[in-house]
C-alpha cells in the first residue's frame, strides 16, 4: 500500500470516527474545553511595550550599565515618580505653592514610599532656608516670601544644575519664566516591590496631581504600564465586538439557520478558550500584539465553518440522507483541511523563529492556536453538526435554508467563474502578465521602510471622535502619556532621539587615558559631525573638567600641570584630578559621566537633526570603533534601530520560511496523494501574487514594517493558502472524476468560490476591525490584514485557472510522451 493510499485509509477511519461516534467526540472536546478554560485564569498581561523588544541585545547591555552606573541627580536610584507642571510660567510664587500642595498630600500617605523630592519648589524653598526638608517646611518658606523675592532666588539660582535641570529649554532667568517643570519624587521600596506595586502608587500620584488646579500631571514607567494595560483592554472591548458582530452578520447570511449558526459560534467560543488557555499553562504573557491572534483564528475557524456546512449542504441536495452526506462531505474536506492547517501553522509558526520574544511568541500562540481551530471545526464541529441534525429530524425541527451559497446557474456562480471562462483564451498571457505586474510591485514593494517606536505602542494624544465619544461599557480610558512624552520632547533637553551614547570601559587613571576619549572627536563620521569643521560635540568626563577648570582658577592652574600637550586635556596624575573633581561643586556633574572607580565612562553625542535613525546608528556604531578603550554605541535610537534591523530580518526569514516549507509540503503533498506534485506549485502561484501586491501596497500606503506588521508577510502566506488549497482540493475532486480542467475549473468556482467568497468577507471585515484599535501598531496591522485577505481570494479567482489550464498542458504532455516514446 503506497504512502498516499495509507493516509486515505487513516483519513477514512478518522472521519468514521466523527460521523459513527459523534457523542463521544462532542463529549470530548467539552471535557477539553473546560480544562482549558481553567488555564484562561493563568494568563499574564504583558504591559510593558518596549522593554520585551530590546531584552538581550547588546546594544540595550550596555545601556542598561549606563543607566546602573552614573548618577544623575535628577533621576535617583531606586522607583521615581516624576511630576510634570507645564504653563505660563510655572516658576510663579503661585504655581511653586501648587507643586508643594501635592507633595505634600503625597508625603503625607505612606503608601506612596515618599524617599524625597527635586524640583524647581523645592530648590527654590531650600535656597532661602536650607532646614525646610519636608514639603510642608518648603510651602511655608515659599508662601513667606513676596513675588519680587521668588523671581530673585530663581535668578540667583540660574547657574545651578539641580535647579536648571528642572526646567523646560526655554527656562529665562531675566525674566524669572519657564513654560514647564519636572520634580522628581524618589521612593524608597523594599526587596520585591514590583511594577504593578510601582504601577499602583503612581496611578495614585497622578489622581491627587489631577485634583489640583493647574497642569500637573504625573509620569514614570508604573503609569506607562498602566496605560498600556488599560490599551489591551480598551483595544479588546472596542475591537472584539465589532469582529463578534461582523462575523455574526455573515455566519447569518453563509448559514441562514439559527442552529447552525449557534453551532459556528460555539466552535468559535471554544477555539478562543482552547488558545487562552494554551497561554495560559504555557505560561506566555499577553500583550498588544497577542490581540491579532484570537481576531486571526476566529476568521480562519470561519473559514473552516463555512466550507464544512456548505459541502454538507451539497451532498444533502444531491439526495445523501445527513450521515452519509456528512461522511462524503467530511472525506472531500478533511485532507484539504489537513493541509490548510499545516501550511497555516507554517505561516503563522515562521514568525517562531524570531529573535524578538514577543513575535516568536506570537507565533508560537498563533500557530498552536491553528491546530486547535483545526481540531474543533474539522472534528468537533461536523459530529455537533450531525448530532443536532439527528434531533432536528427527530423532533420536526424545520430548516429554514439549507441551499449551498452559490451554484454554476446563479448570479454569484457566473461572476466568480468569469475569469475561468476568459482565461482558457490565453493562459500562457494570463501568467505572464501576472509574473510581471507580481514582479513589478514587489520591487516597488521592497522599498518599505522599517520602524520601531515607542509611539506605536501607545495611543495617539488625540483621539478619533468615533472613540471618545462611544457609551459605556465601550468608552476608552484617559490616556496622558504620548502627551507627556511629547511635552518633554519639546520643551526639554533630555530627549534621547537627539543625542547618542557611547560606553567605554577601561582605566581611566592611565595616563593619557582622557586623551583616549577625545581623539577620535575631529574624525568623526556623518550624522555625528555636528561640530565646527565635520567635528564632533561630545559631552563627557573630558568637558565637565574643562568646565570646572574655566570657573575655577585653582582647579584650572592643576589641570594645566598635568596638561603635557597644552590642549585642555590633562595626561597625567588624573586619580588626583578625579578627586579634586568629585570633591567640588562640580561633583554631581562628574558622575554622570565617570563610575566612582574610574573603570567606566559614558559620552554622549549630539547628532544631526537631518540624520534618519538608521544612518545615525550605524555612524556611531562606525565612531565606537574608532576609540582605544573598548566602546559600544548605545541610547535609545542606537537600540531601537538594532530592533528595526531584527525585525526586518524575522519579516524576511519568516516569509522565505514560510513560502519554503508551504512549497515542499503541498508539492509533497500532491505528489503523495495525487501522484501531480506540480499542482503544489500551481497551489502556491496565486498567493506568491498576493503578497507581492501587498507588499507594493504597504510602501504605497506608506505603512512600514514594525514590530507586528512585520508578521504580515509570512502570516499572509499562511492565511492566504487556505484560499487557493480550498480551491485545488476541489478541483482535484472533479478533475479526478472525469471532468477537464476548464470544466473542474468552473465546477470548483461555482461552488467552493461561494465558501470562499463568503470567507473573504468575514475574515477581511473581522481583520480590519483591528484598525479601530486604540494603538497605530494594532490598526495598521488589521488593516494590512484586510488588505492581504482580499488579495488572496481576488488572486486565487484570477490567477488560480490559467495556472490550472496550463498545467493541465503540461500533465497531458507527459501522460502522452511515454507512448510517442515506445512508438
Amino acid at each position: 500500500m503506497s504512502l498516499g493510499e495509507q493516509i486515505e485509509v487513516w483519513t477514512r477511519r478518522l472521519n468514521d470516527t466523527i460521523v459513527d461516534r459523534p457523542r463521544r467526540v462532542i463529549v470530548v472536546f467539552l471535557v477539553l474545553t473546560v480544562v482549558f478554560a481553567g488555564g484562561m485564569a493563568l494568563v499574564s498581561t504583558d504591559t510593558e511595550a518596549t522593554d520585551s523588544f530590546t531584552e538581550g541585545l547588546d546594544e540595550q547591555e550596555a545601556l542598561d550599565a549606563v543607566n546602573e552606573e552614573f548618577e544623575d541627580p535628577f533621576e535617583p536610584d531606586g522607583e521615581s515618580t516624576q511630576l510634570i507642571h507645564s504653563g505660563s510660567n510655572v516658576l510663579t510664587k503661585e504655581a511653586l505653592v501648587r507643586d508643594l500642595r501635592i507633595l505634600e498630600e503625597v508625603e503625607s500617605r505612606d503608601d506612596l514610599r515618599v524617599a524625597s523630592a527635586n524640583g524647581p519648589a523645592t530648590v527654590i524653598a531650600q535656597r532661602i532656608d536650607p532646614s525646610a526638608t519636608t514639603a510642608v517646611e518648603q510651602r511655608r518658606v515659599i508662601q513667606s516670601m513676596s513675588a519680587t523675592q521668588v523671581r530673585q532666588t530663581v535668578r540667583e539660582l540660574s547657574e545651578n544644575p539641580r535647579f536648571t535641570g528642572t526646567l523646560a529649554t526655554d527656562f529665562n532667568p531675566t525674566s524669572a519664566s519657564a513654560s514647564a517643570s519636572i520634580t522628581v519624587v524618589s521612593h524608597d521600596v523594599p526587596a520585591g516591590f514590583s511594577s504593578s506595586d510601582l504601577q499602583e502608587v503612581q496611578t495614585t500620584i497622578r489622581s491627587i496631581a489631577a485634583d489640583q488646579p493647574g497642569d500637573i500631571t504625573a509620569f514614570g514607567t508604573g503609569v506607562t504600564n498602566a496605560e498600556t494595560a488599560n490599551v489591551i483592554g480598551d483595544s479588546l472591548t472596542i475591537v472584539m465586538p465589532v469582529v463578534v458582530l461582523l462575523l455574526l452578520l455573515f455566519l447569518v447570511v453563509a448559514y441562514r439557520d439559527p442552529i447552525d449558526l449557534s453551532l459556528g459560534l460555539l466552535s468559535l467560543l471554544m477555539t478562543v478558550v482552547w488558545t487562552f488557555g494554551f497561554l495560559g499553562f504555557s505560561g506566555i504573557p499577553f500583550n498588544q500584539q497577542m490581540i491579532s491572534v484570537p481576531v486571526l483564528l476566529l476568521a480562519v475557524g470561519v473559514d473552516f465553518g463555512i466550507h464544512i456546512i456548505n459541502r454538507y449542504r451539497e451532498e444533502t441536495v444531491a439526495g445523501f440522507e445527513a450521515t452519509e452526506a456528512m461522511r462524503e462531505a467530511n472525506n472531500q474536506l478533511i485532507i484539504a483541511f489537513i493541509i490548510v492547517t499545516v501550511t497555516t501553522v507554517f505561516g503563522f509558526g515562521a514568525n517562531a523563529i524570531s529573535d524578538l520574544t514577543p513575535i516568536r511568541n506570537m507565533g508560537i500562540a498563533s500557530g498552536v492556536g491553528i491546530i486547535f481551530t483545526f481540531l474543533i471545526f474539522g472534528l468537533f464541529l461536523p459530529a455537533a453538526k450531525l448530532e443536532v441534525d439527528k434531533l432536528r429530524e427527530r423532533y420536526g425541527v424545520p430548516e429554514f435554508n439549507s441551499a449551498p451559497i452559490s451554484s454554476e446557474e446563479s448570479t454569484l456562480g457566473k461572476l466568480l467563474t468569469f475569469p475561468a471562462q476568459i482565461s482558457k483564451y490565453a493562459p500562457a498571457a494570463f501568467i505572464i502578465v501576472l509574473l510581471v505586474t507580481g514582479g513589478m510591485a514587489a520591487a516597488y514593494g521592497s522599498g518599505v521602510d522599517t520602524s520601531f517606536e515607542t509611539e506605536d505602542f501607545l495611543p495617539p494624544e488625540e483621539q478619533p471622535e468615533y472613540v471618545t465619544e462611544l457609551p459605556e461599557p465601550f468608552a476608552p480610558s484617559e490616556y496622558t502619556v504620548t502627551e507627556t512624552i511629547n511635552l518633554l520632547e519639546d520643551r526639554f533637553s533630555t530627549n534621547q532621539d537627539q543625542s547618542v551614547t557611547l560606553y567605554v570601559e577601561g582605566n581611566f587613571e592611565e595616563d593619557h587615558a582622557l586623551e583616549a576619549l577625545a581623539d577620535p572627536n575631529n574624525d568623526a563620521p556623518g550624522a555625528l559631525a555636528v561640530g565646527d569643521g565635520g567635528s564632533a560635540q561630545p559631552t563627557s568626563i573630558v568637558t565637565v573638567i574643562q568646565s570646572q577648570a574655566d570657573s575655577n582658577p585653582e582647579f584650572g592652574r592643576l589641570v594645566a600641570r598635568n596638561d603635557i600637550d597644552s590642549d585642555g586635556i590633562p595626561d597625567r596624575n588624573l586619580a588626583l584630578i578625579y578627586d579634586e573633581l568629585f570633591a567640588s561643586s562640580a561633583g554631581d556633574r562628574a558622575e554622570q559621566y565617570l563610575t566612582p572607580d574610574r573603570r567606566s565612562a559614558q559620552v554622549d553625542y549630539a547628532i544631526d537633526s537631518g540624520a534618519s535613525q538608521a544612518e545615525s546608528a550605524a555612524d556611531s556604531r562606525e565612531f565606537a570603533d574608532k576609540f582605544r578603550y573598548e566602546t559600544t554605541a548605545t541610547g535609545q535610537l542606537v537600540v531601537f534601530d538594532a530592533v528595526t534591523d531584527i525585525i526586518f530580518d524575522s519579516a524576511i526569514q519568516g516569509l522565505i520560511l514560510a513560502m519554503g516549507l508551504t512549497g515542499v509540503f503541498l508539492i509533497v503533498s500532491y505528489a503523495v496523494l495525487e501522484s501531480k506534485p506540480l499542482l503544489g506549485i500551481v497551489n502556491l502561484f496565486p498567493i506568491l501574487i498576493a503578497v507581492a501586491f501587498l507588499l507594493g501596497t504597504m510602501r504605497f500606503l506608506d505603512m512600514s514594517l514594525n514590530a507586528l506588521t512585520a508578521t504580515i508577510l509570512s502570516i499572509s502566506i499562511g492565511l492566504g493558502i487556505a484560499y487557493s488549497v480550498h480551491a485545488t482540493h476541489r478541483f482535484i475532486d472533479e478533475f479526478n472524476a472525469g471532468a477537464d480542467a476548464q470544466e473542474s475549473m468552473i465546477i470548483t468556482l461555482s461552488g467552493t468560490g461561494g465558501a470562499l467568497l463568503g470567507s473573504m468577507l468575514t475574515t477581511s471585515l473581522g481583520t480590519g476591525a483591528l484598525a479601530l484599535a486604540i494603538t497605530p501598531v494594532l490598526g495598521d496591522f488589521g488593516l494590512l490584514m484586510a488588505i492581504s485577505v482580499v488579495y488572496s481570494f481576488v488572486f486565487t479567482i484570477i490567477a488560480l485557472p490559467p495556472a490550472v489550464l496550463l498545467w493541465e498542458r503540461y500533465h497531458s504532455m507527459l501522460l502522452r510522451l511515454p507512448r510517442s516514446t515506445l512508438g
